[in-house]
Parts: C-alpha cells; sequence; structure tokens
C-alpha cells in the first residue's frame, strides 16, 4: 500500500516538475506579484516625493525675526514678497509656477511677546499658508513649513495658529484634483476592460476549438491557415474593441457617480472629439496587441482552462503597467517609452484623460502597437502552420 502511494507521489510530482509550462505557471505569480507591489509602492512614494536636488519655492510675506533660519535651510528657497503680491503669488501655486506662500501678520514677532493665551481676548495671530494639493512640490513644502511652524507653536504655549478660520488655504480647483484622478484610474479600468473583454473571447476561440477537436477540421479544409489566422484574429479584434469601448462608455457616462463622493460631481470634463477620436484609435490598435498575445497562448494551449491560466501572468503584467501613470506621464522628449507595447497604451491614455498630450507620442504608440499587432499575425499564422503546436 505504502508502495502505491509513493509510487503515485512520484508519479505526479515527476509530472509537474518535467512539465515547464506547469512550473512557471506556479512559480510567475510570486515574481509578478513582488514585481507589482514594488512598482506600486515606488508609485506611492513618487507621489509624495520629489527630486532629492529641488529646492522648494516659498513666497513669504512679513517673514519674523523668529523664522530668520529657514532661509538658511537646506532644501528650502525663500522669496520675501510684500502683500502686494499675494493674489498673483496664489495664480502661480494654482498654475504650478510655485511651490507655497506663507503670509504672517504684521508685527509677528511682538505678537509673539505680548499674547498671553491665558487672558487674551482676540484670537491668536494667524499664520496663512497657500499651497496645492494637486502638486507634489506643493504638498511637500506645506509639510515642511508646516512642520517647522508647529514646532515653534508648541515650544511658545501657543501663541499663534496656523492656517486657522474659514479661507480657502488650497489653491487645487476641483477640476485640478479630478483630472488627477481622472488620469490614474481610468488607464487602469480601460486596460482591464480591454483585456478581459479580448480574453474572454480569444481564450474559447482557438484553445476551445483544441479541446473539442473542431480545430482538427477547420485545417484540412481548402483553406491557407494564414487567411484562417488573421480571420480569427480580425474577428477576435471586432469583439475586444466593442467590450473596450462599451465599458469605456459606461465608465465616462458613470465617472460624475464616480466623483460624488469627493465633492467632483459638478466637474464639467473639458474633452474634444478629437480627444475621444485619438483615444479610439489607441484602443483600437491597443486590442489588436492584446488579441494577438492572448490568441498565441491560446494556440500555445491544449484546453481553456490551460489557456486562462496562463494569461493570469500576462494580465497581472498588463495591470502593474496600467499603475504606471501614477509615477507620471512620460513626457514627448522620451520618445522611445511609447515603442513599449500596453505600457505606452498607458501613457497615452494618461495625457489623454490630463489633457496634457502630444501627438508624436501618440502616433509612435499606434504606429507601433500595429506593427506589433502585424508580427503576432504573423507568429500566430507560423503556429497554425505546426503540426505539433495544433494537433498536440
Amino acid at each position: 500500500m505504502k508502495s502505491d502511494l509513493f509510487t503515485i507521489i512520484k508519479k505526479e510530482l515527476t509530472r509537474f516538475f518535467g512539465d515547464k509550462r506547469m512550473l512557471m505557471t506556479a512559480i510567475m505569480p510570486g515574481i509578478l506579484i513582488y514585481a507589482i507591489y514594488s512598482v506600486m509602492g515606488e508609485g506611492f512614494s513618487s507621489m509624495n516625493t520629489v527630486e532629492d536636488d529641488y529646492h522648494y519655492k516659498v513666497q513669504v510675506v512679513e517673514m519674523p525675526q523668529a523664522l530668520a533660519g529657514l532661509k538658511d535651510m537646506e532644501g528650502l528657497e525663500i522669496i520675501e514678497v510684500s502683500s502686494a503680491d499675494v493674489d498673483g503669488v496664489k495664480d502661480l501655486i494654482k498654475e504650478g509656477e510655485t511651490d507655497l506662500l506663507v503670509v504672517f501678520p504684521e508685527d509677528f514677532d511682538e505678537q509673539l511677546l505680548t499674547y498671553d493665551v491665558t487672558t487674551a481676548t482676540t484670537p491668536a495671530p494667524n499664520v496663512e499658508i497657500y499651497y496645492n494639493s494637486a502638486e507634489t512640490a506643493s504638498g511637500g513644502a506645506y509639510n515642511i513649513i508646516t512642520s517647522v511652524l508647529e514646532q515653534l507653536e508648541h515650544s511658545l504655549a501657543n501663541k499663534f495658529d496656523i492656517c486657522a478660520g474659514e479661507k480657502e488655504y488650497d489653491m487645487a480647483t476641483a477640476e485640478d484634483l479630478s483630472t488627477m484622478m481622472v488620469s490614474m484610474l481610468l488607464p487602469m479600468l480601460l486596460m482591464t476592460f480591454i483585456f478581459t473583454g479580448c480574453m474572454s473571447a480569444s481564450a474559447e476561440s482557438i484553445a476551445g476549438e483544441k479541446e473539442r477537436g473542431t480545430i482538427a477540421t477547420l485545417l484540412v479544409t481548402p483553406m491557407k491557415r494564414r487567411d484562417l489566422a488573421i480571420g480569427k484574429l480580425v474577428s477576435l479584434s471586432v469583439i475586444g474593441l466593442i467590450s473596450g469601448c462599451s465599458s469605456f462608455i459606461g465608465t465616462m457616462l458613470s465617472l460624475p457617480k464616480l466623483m460624488g463622493g469627493s465633492g467632483l460631481e459638478e466637474v464639467k470634463f473639458g474633452y474634444e472629439v478629437t480627444d475621444y477620436a485619438i483615444l479610439l484609435v489607441v484602443i483600437l490598435a491597443t486590442t489588436l496587441v492584446v488579441v494577438g498575445l492572448i490568441s498565441i497562448i491560446s494556440a500555445f494551449a491544449k484546453s481553456v482552462k490551460e489557456a486562462s491560466t496562463y494569461c493570469t501572468p500576462l494580465m497581472m503584467v498588463t495591470m502593474m503597467l496600467s499603475f504606471s501613470t501614477a509615477l507620471g506621464v512620460a513626457s514627448a522628449d522620451q520618445w522611445y517609452l511609447y515603442l513599449i507595447p500596453l505600457y505606452n497604451t498607458v501613457q497615452c491614455m494618461g495625457g489623454i484623460f490630463a489633457m496634457d498630450y502630444e501627438i508624436l507620442p501618440v502616433i509612435l504608440t499606434i504606429a507601433s502597437n500595429l506593427v506589433y499587432a502585424g508580427g503576432l499575425v504573423a507568429v500566430l499564422t507560423k503556429m497554425f502552420d505546426s503540426e505539433r503546436i495544433m494537433y498536440t
């Protein structure tokens, strides 16, 4: 009995470790999870930090002697301005041209000496700090200055306040916040919709026919296998495109409700017909690539279940790339990044949704994806010509 048990165990383990595909399927999720979480960690970090040599631009009105040491603080560029410049500096903060505005009350040093918290009948002197939460550098400068002021406040027994009252200190507009959220969220959702829409049909189209044995009938018909491969890819691309567009339309229509919890439901997005047209072409070109990749995996697999298993690592990679907009959208100067399949699509989508893109990256993305799609068609055709692959 023990001999039979060990025989079964040995047989199953030999089958598993002897099948490279099964072995990689078991190992790959852990590798991809590590890669995805590492990229996500770097993304969250980059969203809250700036480059090491960056100097925060801090405009100050009525700089007090008590905080004169800020001028010597590393990483800060203190610029003294007059009270007449306050409105202009606020506009610069909104536009991201400067990072912070700190307005001290007149005679702040003297008020610190004379103000008595226990007997005062008037509010404590208030330090106003204006920033833009949609800008990483502005948020960083705000944290630094606030920390310094809070330390001073505690050492002086709360003789002054910071950002008190009902004034609006955050210069970020609802449009800024909504654009930032949309440019990060929608590329990930759309890539998910495109992938799942293509996968549901592509995995069944080839692997399903292999599993049912009907692929053999198609291969012996008087039809070029190249035409068979292209025909499947075209039909699958149409299905994937319809699914992606449907999901996209649903996402855009539900966007006001999605933003409702953030108080951004009244924001009007300034997308034009041209933006939608470019986005549609990018989705179409990407759909061809995704369909090609999944079709090759499906042709390699022996069953629909096996094809779905093999597609899981590809989906995880797609999700990892979809998160890349959190690291920022690549500039037109980094044109070579728009030659990386799937990643280029995410970057283009991020730029389009942020309403900040150039035509060169879009052209490179569309053109390179069409080239990749053509290459995948050639690979799939070769696979259809292989008796070992198609009949195994």
